[in-house]
């Protein structure tokens, strides 16, 4: 005879990042009940490619799923006790598949993957020679061509964004170009791609798109949260590829079919905005900083879209229900954080496990004079070279394994004081502490390691699940769940009241500072290594 379970009030979230989904469940406290976590396939088909398989990102989604529930009901819950769940994702990751079959048409390209780089610059040719139509018959060119580009999308012409993927998926797979020509492609996002499925497929399920992720596809407005007919023009796309543009909290549909069947899904965010939402930096001048694959550090600005001149990206950081007036934030968004790590494992073979990395680094009290610039696909924020390489100087018959995963944490520090440095321009606001989370902050050496080079104090708190209580949150204030209303921070006091650790700054001022010139004159060296642009 079977135990009779418990009924309750969950939240569930599924984290839908570059390397592996987790589906978590938490109760009004953020206290997580149950969960699991599965990696998925990485492809490296050539250098500078970075692919998934978009079916395989499917398929350990609806794994964690239904392996969450089971580990809940172990736990004497119901599964119907998850009365509402929330996506969050990789942003960026493009997914082209088939409106009338409903499979992807090609392996989705990820966020990190560079080999756009051509497509980038023939953009940038046409800014430059026949200019961007502002208003029917009115060219820009040049210079003020890029700002007009980025005055709609806070963007810049970069491998980094999804447009610039698609329109080489158009442009090289001639599957995508047919779909395209014969109006069959579909395109979206992560998130778009996953809700598409979990909601019925080629069966009736939705296409959608949520606006943080539309925001770094170099095709939304940020002022109207609307598809922009002139970015369609200037790229070449069809408008009937795009997904429906929805706000990060609202009843998007219902789950067709796993243990969860019928259970709204009722909120949608990007990772990094997930983060942000979930550290509930939710108000003007608070800041978080994510250490995961790359690492993303975010500025709330509130109401108002602030315009770095400092190499800062503008960004959606939610919109809060449908209709309702989006909350922004600068971005400053960093390429390489742990998969560097991964790289000294898998590629090296320095360490066998990631966490391993911390005793190794701590074995040896500095670097040895080495400095590793970690632009495996280029440089982003606040440099935004696609031509840089990865540059290890300053290695001598004295490094070891040690030096090497030293300089490997500092790369992260260094480049997240180099963001820190041009959010302090922009905003005309010195950050005291910096809110972390991300698997890198598990280590207290890269945490000591960040407050040293930084020269701020790094909050770190205990519980780090932040990215996917982010779309928890937003997912419970869809249908006002424990009375959650993310509009209304006062409402989610009681969500992850937890501690958290301080790590403090101890390097002297002198050695912060001659540690920082060699970092800037390491990345002066790996600048513009690959020009970009074929013979």
């Amino acid at each position: 005879m079977s135990p009779i379970l418990k009924q309750g009030k969950f939240v569930g979230s599924l984290d839908c990042g570059t390397t592996s989904v987790r589906f978590i469940v938490f109760d009004q406290y953020a206290n997580i009940v149950s969960q699991h976590q599965s990696e998925f396939p990485q492809y490296y088909p050539n250098p500078g490619w970075h692919e998934h398989d978009p079916e395989e990102i499917q398929e350990t989604s609806e794994e964690c799923v239904t392996q969450a529930c089971a580990k809940l009901e172990e736990a004497g819950w119901a599964k119907e006790s998850v009365k509402v769940i929330g996506i969050t994702n990789q942003r960026e990751t493009t997914v082209a598949w088939s409106r009338a079959t409903g499979k992807s048409l090609c392996k989705a390209i990820v966020w990190t993957d560079s080999r756009t780089k051509n497509t980038v610059a023939h953009f940038e040719y046409l800014l430059s020679t026949t200019g961007f139509e502002v208003e029917p018959g009115q060219f820009k060119t040049g210079g003020e061509a890029v700002e007009a580009l980025r005055d709609i999308t806070g963007l810049k012409l970069s491998t980094y964004f999804s447009g610039i993927k698609l329109r080489w998926m158009i442009d090289n797979y001639r599957e995508v170009q047919k779909a395209h020509d014969e109006d069959d492609l579909l395109f979206g996002t992560v998130e778009s791609w996953i809700v598409y499925n979990l909601t019925g497929g080629v069966q009736g399920g939705i296409h959608v798109g949520e606006v943080t992720n539309a925001s770094r596809t170099l095709l939304l407005n940020l002022r109207t949260l609307s598809w922009d007919e002139r970015l369609l023009t200037f790229f070449g796309f069809r408008r009937s590829i795009l997904p429906k543009l929805v706000s990060s909290s609202e009843v998007y549909g219902h789950l067709s079919h796993g243990p969860l069947k019928g259970v709204p899904i009722g909120g949608l965010i990007g990772d990094q905005q997930g983060a942000l939402v979930g550290n509930k930096c939710l108000r003007q001048g608070e800041a978080k900083c994510t250490y995961g694959t790359g690492a993303f550090l975010l500025f709330c600005t509130g109401k108002d879209i602030v315009k770095s001149g400092h190499g800062l990206l503008s960004t959606v950081a939610y919109q809060p229900g449908p209709g309702a007036a989006p909350i922004y934030a600068l971005e400053g968004s960093i390429g390489v954080a742990g998969s560097a790590i991964k790289w000294l494992r898998d590629s090296m073979g320095f360490i066998k496990s990631a966490s391993e990395i911390n005793t190794l680094a701590a074995s040896v009290p500095d670097t040895g004079g080495v400095c590793f610039v970690t632009a495996f696909s280029g440089l982003l924020a606040p440099y935004w070279d696609p031509g840089a390489a990865g540059l290890l100087i300053g290695l001598s018959s004295y490094t070891t394994p040690a030096h090497i995963a030293r300089a490997t944490m500092e790369a992260t520090a260094f480049q997240t004081r180099a963001v820190l440095e041009s959010m302090k321009l922009d905003s005309h606001t010195k950050l005291e502490h910096l809110k972390v989370d991300g698997g890198m902050t598990n280590g207290d050496v890269c945490m000591e390691i960040l407050a040293d080079i930084g020269g701020f104090d790094v909050v770190r708190p205990d519980m780090r699940e932040s990215t996917a209580l982010g779309s928890a949150l937003l997912a419970g204030s869809a249908i006002r769940l424990f009375g959650w209303d993310i509009s209304k921070p006062a409402t989610l006091t009681e969500v992850n009241t937890k501690g958290s650790r301080t790590f403090n700054p101890h390097m002297p001022e002198e050695d912060r500072e001659k540690g920082w010139t060699a970092w800037l004159r390491a990345v002066e060296r790996s600048k513009g290594w690959d020009e970009g642009v074929d013979e």
